[in-house]
């Protein structure tokens, strides 16, 4: 069995567990630990045949001075080909928490010009709920795949850019941290990080585009969008590091927006590079 086209970004464990014999099918595990949480130790059991697509390492420019920068193209290309990535691969990607960091691991194969992705809606939690097996995570040491990578314009956006859009209103900002972290009524996880949020920009929390571990409904997530939204300009999105800022850019995808961008440095950057 081969899986052809999809064009949802988010399959359900019931479709992963009657599709996980297919043989161009690519399970990734992008799990990383919470910022915000102590003493997460992450698990050590893995959905069968799993991946680990390494976002803090890996998939990242280890030498910028800020967190989970998006890497080169080659870089991309050279690690997706490390675990066996093939141009005619089928991609699912998930992670410990249900939904965090995976759907920053789809935003980034978008932005590569890769677009049959998408991230398991409920995560690992939801695997073990429905009682589907597990296995010991182990090193991926099976063939190179041919995987490329090609940059598409737009995904992304940079410190520059932010300023420009913050300044001319052209486009709609919206953060995903915490309320009270957007309104600086808590202190940033990140020693010495300021307060705050970017001016110009709203607030939509990633935690309020789910229910439970998994995503809202359609109709649920449209409405939350609707109230913040009022016009059609083109969206970026941020969050603390440019982590829960895809769980908004999937959301809003479910319900059909378009001109979607993730700024990649979020708050760590715009915080530590500027003073209001």
């Amino acid at each position: 069995m081969v899986i052809t086209k999809f064009h949802k970004p988010i399959v359900s464990v019931e479709w992963l567990h009657n599709n996980i014999q297919a043989t161009n099918l690519i399970i990734l595990d992008a799990s990383i630990p919470k910022v915000t949480a102590d003493n997460d130790a992450g698990n050590t059991f893995c959905i069968p045949n799993a991946r680990f697509f390494d976002l803090k390492n890996k998939f990242s420019d280890t030498n910028a001075p800020f967190p989970n920068t998006f890497p080169l193209e080659s870089q991309f290309e050279k690690e997706a080909q490390n675990l066996g990535i093939n141009k005619d691969s089928f991609i699912v990607v998930y992670d410990d928490k249900g939904i965090y960091s995976s759907p920053r691991a789809w935003w980034m194969f978008k932005a590569f010009g890769f677009s049959n992705v998408a991230v398991l809606d409920g995560g690992l939690p939801l695997w073990i709920e429905a009682y589907y097996p597990l296995e010991r995570k182990t090193s991926y040491n099976g063939p190179k795949g041919n995987f490329e990578a090609q940059l598409q314009s737009g995904f992304m956006k940079f410190f520059d850019d932010v300023a420009l859009i913050s300044e001319s209103g052209s486009h709609i900002i919206i953060d995903a941290r915490s309320e009270v972290r957007f309104k600086g009524l808590e202190s940033e996880p990140r020693k010495g990080l300021r307060s705050g949020n970017i001016p110009n920009s709203i607030n939509i929390p990633y935690t309020e585009l789910l229910n439970g571990h998994k995503f809202k409904s359609t109709s649920e997530i449209e409405e939350l969008f609707k109230e913040k939204i009022t016009d059609s300009k083109p969206i970026t999105f941020s969050c603390g590091s440019g982590i829960t800022a895809c769980v908004l850019a999937i959301g809003a995808e479910l319900v059909n927006y378009k001109n979607l961008s993730v700024y990649d440095g979020s708050w760590t950057e715009w915080g530590s590079l500027t003073d209001s």
